[in-house]
């Protein structure tokens, strides 16, 4: 869950260039961390202005952040599971002509693995933001992302 009550709010009013929600992780005390997260340069796509519309639109004030939203628009209260997240992914990619099938859950954090990686983010500093313990997954993700990138066959000219 999202602490939201005063401490969310009170880090979005002291820190107006990013939000710092505490995410849960697979930490053995269920202790969470804290990501930054920054404004996007597209009005459309900030994550922060996604937020606080998310929070005022929605009137949370504490418990789960994230719920599920019936038919009739009636908000729930408990949390959305990861499942709904996926469905919700596969619907939206649906929408936007990508196979449903090749979208998961997982793809919203390799895909900023892989687009942090081509724009020259060191490893350590994707491995903080995604939550990723070992480079191993992390590199999967970067060369899986990278193979017309970076390519010995295009760089000879064939």
């Amino acid at each position: 869950m999202v602490p939201i009550p005063h401490a969310l709010a009170d880090v979005l009013r002291e820190y107006l260039d990013e939000m710092r929600p505490k995410l849960p992780t697979s930490d053995q005390e269920g202790a969470g961390r804290t990501l930054g997260i920054p404004y996007g340069s597209k009005q459309a796509t900030c994550p922060v202005r996604a937020w606080r519309a998310w929070l005022e639109l929605s009137s949370i004030t504490e418990g789960p952040a994230f719920r599920p939203v019936d038919r009739h628009d009636h908000l729930g209260t408990t949390r959305l599971s990861g499942n709904a997240v996926a469905l919700v992914l596969k619907r939206l990619a649906s929408h936007a002509g990508l196979d449903p099938a090749e979208i998961a859950g997982h793809s919203l954090r390799a895909g900023l693995a892989t687009s942090a990686a081509a724009a020259g983010v060191p490893e350590r500093v994707i491995a903080e933001q995604t939550g990723h313990r070992g480079i191993a997954m992390l590199r999967r993700y970067i060369r899986e992302g990278s193979l017309f990138r970076e390519n010995a066959a295009s760089a000879v000219g064939l």
